[in-house]
């Protein structure tokens, strides 16, 4: 049976460039023979990125204000220095920052090596054992590759994305210490993202996975990760198609956190049931090297008394108050309690349910869209009211398109307030960031696409414009 040696720290080296001429030649002390599918399925735990966007991706979003904390976390200078530079759209010089753009950068990489690297065992003569982990694989390497064109690129536009720059696909073992790489197009990642997605779900296999299904991109998992990726492609009907299949015939409400029911927990209760694997709501956890959980709230860039009024205390759709608590004896230090561990939720049913009301509304299925609406509010609200196409369009004053959507949206932002993935819907909206104080960006601002490593020139690859 063939051996393959694990060595997935070399595309790093190969970006870096530092002290690689010997690395080829140097045999690591660590190293590990794959001869099993049991080995593979552990090989595949490395295969996610286990540092995390949210500090940055924060930063940088209308989730953000300047709180005036005048001292740096304690403990966490560097970042501390990272919500900084990306609260004013600076480019990262913190290479070495668990929760820095770079660092994210070298981390989805490393993880797509390891991808890379399970899919050479699973493609051998053996390989109809290895569905399963093939499935997991192709997955892993689409979601990484996603995250850095989303990041690192322009958002996907079908009338520019043939000539966009995207970021190098990878899909061998990489062997080299000096190779090049070609940006190629944010089209061509993409349809090599969707070709994996495509591929893989049908492969997964929840078996292999044994107690801990949501640590790896079970069945729902998947189909939340396809659900964000035709959202970002614009593709609606492959939106609802995919969101429907993580609920399956389960009424959507009773798969979302009910946070009146969290409401009644102490603090570090709510932030302990956030991230456990038991809550329905999480599809995709995952353990992360990073200093955000714990020091946060702290930071000087984040919600404060502007932001948490707007989303949380001024008059909002429902009509109710949303039921999510803000705690932080100031304005300083305002948080919705959510990090018990360094465990961060990667996908989650609220952000699949909205995605399908999104895409509901660009179909002009209407009645599907106000129903999932009101799955939402009768879980963030304690009262449960419902909205209805007029009341929406009552109390935002624009066409019911444009009201209803604006109405998801902010549904999503009180949601996912302090995960960064506002910035998300900020980039593929193509929306400018406007702040009561403070920097400010516009939709066509070339800082946000967060620029690569300095190190990417060496390998071949045009730094993004500035």
């Amino acid at each position: 049976m063939k051996k393959i040696i694990i060595n997935i720290g070399l595309l790093g080296c190969i970006f870096s460039m530092a002290g690689c001429e010997k690395y080829l030649t140097t045999i690591p002390d660590d190293r590990t023979v794959v001869t099993t599918t049991d080995q593979v399925t552990q090989l595949l735990t490395t295969a996610y990125p286990h540092r995390s966007y949210m500090n940055f991706a924060e930063a940088m979003s209308d989730n953000a204000e300047d709180k005036g904390n005048s001292a740096a976390v304690v403990g966490d200078q560097i970042g501390y220095s990272i919500n900084l530079q990306a609260y004013n759209y600076q480019d990262n010089s913190i290479n070495i920052g668990d929760d820095s753009p770079i660092g994210y950068f070298y981390d989805c990489y490393r993880a797509i090596a390891a991808a890379n690297l399970a899919l050479s065992y699973c493609n051998n003569a053996d390989s109809a054992k290895y569905r399963g982990q093939k499935g997991e694989a192709l997955l892993c390497r689409a979601y990484a590759h996603f995250m850095l064109v989303t990041l690192f690129a322009k958002p996907y536009d079908a009338t520019t994305a043939s000539s966009d720059p995207g970021v190098p696909y990878l899909t061998t073992v990489e062997t080299k210490v000096f190779a090049t790489y070609d940006r190629k197009t944010v089209q061509y990642d993409y349809d090599m993202i969707e070709k994996d997605i495509v591929a893989g779900i049908p492969l997964i296999d929840e078996k292999i996975y044994g107690g801990a299904p949501k640590f790896h991109f079970n069945l729902q998992a998947a189909h939340a990760f396809a659900s964000r990726f035709y959202l970002f492609k614009k593709d609606y009907p492959q939106v609802v198609a995919h969101s429907s299949a993580v609920f399956g015939a389960t009424a959507p409400a009773t798969l979302l956190r009910n946070q009146v029911y969290y409401k009644t927990l102490s603090y570090y209760n709510q932030a302990q049931a956030y991230t456990v694997s038991s809550e329905n709501a999480n599809l995709l956890l995952q353990e992360t090297n990073s200093t955000y959980g714990p020091n946060f709230y702290g930071y000087r860039f984040g919600m404060g008394e502007t932001i948490r009024a707007r989303m949380f205390d001024n008059a909002n759709v429902t009509g109710t108050s949303y039921a999510i608590t803000v705690y932080g004896a100031t304005a300083s230090f305002y948080n919705v309690p959510k990090f018990y561990t360094n465990v961060f939720p990667l996908f989650a049913t609220e952000e699949v349910l909205l995605n399908r009301v999104e895409a509901n509304i660009a179909l002009k299925n209407y009645p599907d869209a106000i129903t999932d609406m009101n799955s939402w509010i009768s879980r963030n609200t304690a009262t449960a009211p419902k909205v209805t196409t007029t009341s929406i369009m009552n109390f935002y004053k624009m066409s019911q398109d444009s009201s209803m959507v604006q109405a998801t949206l902010d549904f999503k932002r009180v949601s996912y307030i302090e995960e960064g993935l506002r910035w998300l819907d900020v980039l593929r909206l193509k929306m400018p960031v406007v702040r009561r104080s403070g920097p400010t960006i516009a939709a066509d601002d070339k800082r946000r696409v967060l620029q690569l490593p300095a190190e990417a020139a060496t390998a071949g690859m045009p730094l993004n414009p500035r």
